[in-house]
Formats: C-alpha cells, structure tokens, sequence
C-alpha cells in the first residue's frame, strides 16, 4: 500500500448534465479541490481505473448505465471498492436512498444542491476516506516495525516502547475522531427526519414509522393504527399579509397546542411542511378515539393565537383514516388521509371527515376520469353543442352559447360538470379549450358564410378561469380570429363571477385586452360570487347573466324575484345588457321580460342543440320564421325533419 499522499484532494464528478457539472466543478475547484469530470458511467470507471481519485459524486439518473450500476461495478473492482461515493440526485423517495446505500454508497445530495451542504459532507467523507487510508498505512507500518523489533535485540527495546507510546496517543486521536463523527453522524440523523421550524418529526419520519406499524399490523390482526391530516384553513392569507415571520410564529404555536392535546391520546405530531400536520395514533382500537382527538383539536384551536399584542383566529380542515382499510405502503395511508381532510374542505371546512369506502371509490373514479381525459383529447372524443339564446320580447332566435359534450366510447355522454374540474385541476384544461375556441370559431364561420343572417346573431364561449392564466390565450386567440377572418362583433366571450373576484387584477387586464380586440364579454353565473359592485362598475363589460339558482324560484319566491330585480336595473345603470338562464316556465319568461331582461336561454326555448339541428334553426330564422313560446314546437318539429 502506497503511502497517502499530502496533495490536493482529488474528486470525480459523474453527471450527464453540463450545467450541473460546470456548477460542481465551480465550486469544489474554487476551494481548492483536483476536480475532474465525466457524463457517463462507462467513461467515469474508464477515468477511475487510470487515475483513482479520492471521492465520486455520481448522478443517479443517466443514459447508459446509471448510477446505481455504475456504483455496484465499481463496489465488485477490489481495487476501487473502498472509494467513497456519494449520489447525486433529485430522487427523494426513501426506497431509492436506501437502495443507493445497500450497494456501498456513503452519503447522498439532493437536487437542488446547497452549496454549504455539498462541501461539508464532501469534507466529512474525505476526511474519513484519508483518515482510514492513513490508519491503514500506519497499521502496515507498524506491522512492520513490530517484526523488526521482534529480530533486535534488547537494545533497541527502549526504541519500541518509545514507538508503543506514539502508536496508544494515534488510537486515542483516532477513538476522538470517531466519537466527533459519531456526533456530526447523529446530528444529520436528527435533521433528516425531524422539521427545523417547530422541531417536530418530519415526513421522513412519519413514513419509516408507518412502514414499521404497517408490517406490524399485518402479523397483528388485533393491532390498529389511526391518522389524522390536519390543514390550517386560509393560513395563507396570514403568511401573505404579515409575513413569514409570523406566521413561523403562529405555526410553532400550533406545533405546542397539538402537542398538548396530544398528551392523553399517546400520539405523535408530525409536520408535513407548510401548514400541513398529522398525528399518529398508536395500538387504536377504534376510530372514534381518532375522531375524539379531533374535536379536542378543534376546541384548541380556536382559541385565539397571539404574537406582538395581536390576535389571529384559525380553523382547520381534518381527515382521518385508520388501518383497518389495510394499507400496504405509508403512501397510501397519508393519501387517504389527505382525501379525507379534501372532502373535509369541500364541505365547507373547519370540521372533520373519515375516510370512508365511497370516498376512496370516488378518488379512484376521479383518477381513472383523468386518464381517461387525457386519452380523449388526444383521440378528439369531444363535441360541441350550441344552446340557443332568444329575445325576451320577440322570442326569436339571438345567438347560441357553445358547450362541450364528452362522447366516451363506453361511458356514453359525459356531464362537463365531472369533466371540466378535472381539466382545470390538471392542467387539461389549456388542451381542451384551444379545441373548444378552434372548434367552435370554426363553425361560426362556416354559418356566417352560409347564412346572413348570423350577422345579427351572437356566439357565446366560456372561458375557463384557468385560460386566464394562459399568458399567449389572446396572441392564440388573435391568430385563430384572423385565421378564419371572423367578424368578431357576433364572438362574445363568457367570465364567471367568481373568477373574476379571485383574479381581479388580472382579470381587469384581461378583458381590457379582450375589448381592444374587438370581442363582447359577459361575466357568467352572476349572483353567486357576491362581487364587489365598485370593481364590477370598472369592468368592461358588455353583458351578465343571471344564474339559474335566481330563475328557477323567481315567480314563487318573492326574495328570488326581489335578487332579479336588483340585477336588472344594476345591469341597466352600468350600461349592460341581462341573459336570463335556465327558464323553464312560461311564467318565468313573461316575469323576466317584464322585468326588462333582454335576453334568456332554457329548456322552454330549446336544449342544446347538435351541429345539424342548430343548423336547422338557423335557417329557419333565415327564412323568416318567427320564435315565440306560443310556438316552442318551432325547434321540436323542425329538428325532427
């Protein structure tokens, strides 16, 4: 065994990416390290057997042969094992750490890198490679020195007493070395698995510790474990308005209070990160132990919070979940909790839910409805339908709105009310719109240049919320309107109420743009969101529509009617037309024309229409006919034909 060397500490970096390489070697190069480089597996053990360094940060995930190959040929080279390697990767699943280290790898990094993190584990792991091949090298010596004092005579005893003492003051050093080790060692343990902020237990944590429970539980049929998801409602809005610092603040608070309530229930608070908590439930027997906890978490927390002489009042949103649904993977316990604590929040948060078969039934539905969603609009399995919208005061046709319909090849026709969340929620919703916008301009056009009489009729399109979102929606929009030289005065697009709450600033410059392209807009589902009468008054809006929930009661119910009223003459004073939706009644519809709405739309007039029968209709008004409730028969009897 050569005898190691004082020169610069040599490090392979092993990365296919050259701009992770180039940051590496930037900054191991800048502290003084011998920094060499490969992209490959292959080519880096080519490296390694010409010129061993001292250290390899090898990448997990490259072409050829990755890290994880490239770490096992390396480990079964007896002259190479004893290299450190330490992985780089953006992996942070357990199972791929542990299976980095069964195969010989010292340490691990993750992506994103932290430049004080990288150097001091290299640091820590160089310094324990060269203080092992130190200790190897002086062992051989010593071996040596011992057999030549073995052949001297009593001379030289004096010599190896001497040598005896120096050897007891290298072990103490070396047994202070490792103890200072075994700390740094301990400390990285503690910080892997436990959160900075509140000191709790960490993710890490909660999942090693609900693998243990769940194999547990599976020798142990009389063994039970519960957990509850706790989210902090709108704590957002408090880290938004005062800052990080104090909502750190308020979060340690929490940390404490859960940790209290906890006390008698023997269970262990966790945090997840954010304002996301869990706590474990040990050897349970029954739910309602779980469910216990968590009204007492409730009664706790809405005591108020206190930081620099202020208050702050918060709710939580809790799900719970418990083994006895027999999960195999600590994944699949923190998801059903996490879909527990989301139907808690859709029902109106601030309460609790149990997870329950339907529940998982219904996530199951959901995500199989995305996949299949994806595949849809790859193969195009959608259509439109166009609903027609009348004049109140004549009862002839005035537009159409137009609405997307899913034909599953096996479901049959879809209900956008299932479809379009999942599109929105997914990011679908970018894909499908531009088919609904193309689809849709399209057909206008073709009936524009059929029939002149769609001069004087209007197309309304809604627009999804998260479109508004799209920075290039509008330059997209432009290009397909010049495309198919539309005259834009009949394209009117449609903005819920809420979505224009949510996205006020946004939406303002949105549909200032909107209008500078000639297009009419109209905010949709009015009624609903309680908007803010002064922002609605700056909107450029050329019409609303009163929601169906307002319509269904207005002859009965003398709030509803008092609500359309109100609607009415608000839209007037602003400058805007009214569309009535959902009227199903005659009296409804003599109510709402009386009332001053200009326009409505429902199954008194028609359903939505396919391309052919709305076709029909539109030539029928070309041809004069005339559409009034007397004769509602007009579209029955001509989409027959």
């Amino acid at each position: 065994m050569n005898k190691p060397s004082s020169a610069k500490s040599k490090i392979l970096i092993v990365d296919d990416n050259s701009e992770n390489l180039g940051v590496l070697f930037n900054i191991l190069d800048a502290m003084g390290y011998d920094v060499r480089i490969a992209q490959d597996g292959e080519s880096a053990i080519a490296k390694i057997k010409r010129h061993p360094p001292e250290l390899i940060l090898l990448d997990v995930m490259m072409p050829g042969i990755d890290g994880f190959e490239t770490c096992s040929r390396l480990k079964a080279d007896p002259s190479l094992a004893e290299i450190p390697v330490i992985f780089m990767t953006a992996l942070s699943e357990t199972i791929d750490k542990l299976k980095g280290l069964k195969l010989g790898a010292v340490d691990y990094i993750t992506k994103p890198f932290n430049t004080e993190e990288i150097l001091a584990r290299i640091q820590l792991h160089l310094q324990l490679y060269q203080t092992t091949q130190r200790l190897k090298y002086e062992v051989i010596e010593r071996s040596k020195a011992e057999t030549a004092l073995a052949q001297l005579n009593q001379q030289l005893e004096q010599q190896v007493n001497e040598r005896t003492k120096e050897l007891a003051m290298t072990l103490e050093q070396l047994q202070k070395t490792h103890k200072e080790l075994l700390s740094r060692k301990q400390q990285l343990e503690y910080l892997a698995c436990h959160d900075t902020l509140t000191g709790l237990p960490n993710r890490n944590w909660l999942m090693f510790r609900l693998e243990h429970l769940i194999g547990r539980s599976k020798v142990d049929c009389g063994f039970h474990f519960g957990l509850i998801y706790i989210d902090l409602d709108h704590f957002k809005v408090i880290n938004d308005s005062m800052g990080h610092i104090v909502g750190d603040g308020l979060l340690n608070q929490v940390a404490q209070r859960l940790l209290k309530t906890c006390t008698k229930y023997f269970g262990s608070v966790v945090r997840l990160g954010g304002d996301e908590f869990v706590i474990l439930l040990e050897n349970i027997s029954h739910i309602e132990r779980a469910i216990s906890l968590a009204e007492t978490i409730f009664n706790q927390l809405k005591l108020p919070l206190e930081w620099e002489n202020y208050q702050y009042h918060i709710n939580a949103s809790i799900g719970i979940t418990h083994s006895s649904f027999g999960y195999k993977e600590p994944a699949e316990v923190l998801r059903d909790a996490d879909l527990a604590m989301y139907s808690a929040k859709k029902a109106g948060r601030g309460c609790h839910r149990v997870l329950t078969a339907n529940l998982q039934k219904q996530a199951a539905l959901r995500l199989q409805l995305e996949q299949e969603l994806r595949k849809a609009i790859k193969n195009q399995e959608f259509c439109l339908h166009y609903q027609p919208i009348v004049s109140l005061t004549s009862g002839e046709l005035a537009g159409f709105e137009a609405l997307v319909r899913w034909q599953h090849p096996e479901r049959g026709m879809v209900s956008p009310g299932l479809f379009i969340p999942i599109a929105e929620e997914t990011g679908l919703i970018y894909d499908l719109g531009d088919w609904i916008f193309n689809s849709a301009i399209s057909q206008w056009r073709e009936w524009q240049q059929q029939f002149p009489v769609c001069a004087d009729l209007v197309l309304h399109i809604n627009l999804s919320p998260i479109q508004l979102t799209q920075d290039d929606f509008f330059i997209c929009l432009e290009e397909l309107l010049v495309k198919n030289k539309l005259d834009r005065s009949g394209l009117k697009l449609e903005i819920t109420e809420s979505c224009l709450i949510s996205q006020q600033v946004k939406s303002s410059r949105v549909l200032d743009q909107a209008k500078l392209m000639g297009l009419q807009l109209c905010i949709d589902d009015f009624g609903t969101g309680y908007s803010c009468l002064s922002h609605l008054q700056e909107l450029p809006l050329d019409s609303l529509k009163i929601d169906r929930s307002f319509v269904m009661n207005l002859v009965e119910n003398d709030n509803d009617g008092a609500i359309v009223r109100t609607i009415i003459a608000l839209a007037h004073n602003l400058g805007m037309e009214v569309v009535a939706e959902g009227i199903e009644t005659y009296e409804q519809w003599q109510k709402l024309k009386a009332l001053g709405c200009e326009w409505g739309q429902g199954y008194l007039f028609a359903k939505p229409m396919n391309i052919q029968q709305a076709t029909q209709a539109i030539k029928s008004l070309q041809e004069g006919t005339t559409i009034l409730i007397e004769s509602s028969s007009f579209f029955k009897n001509r989409m027959a034909n």
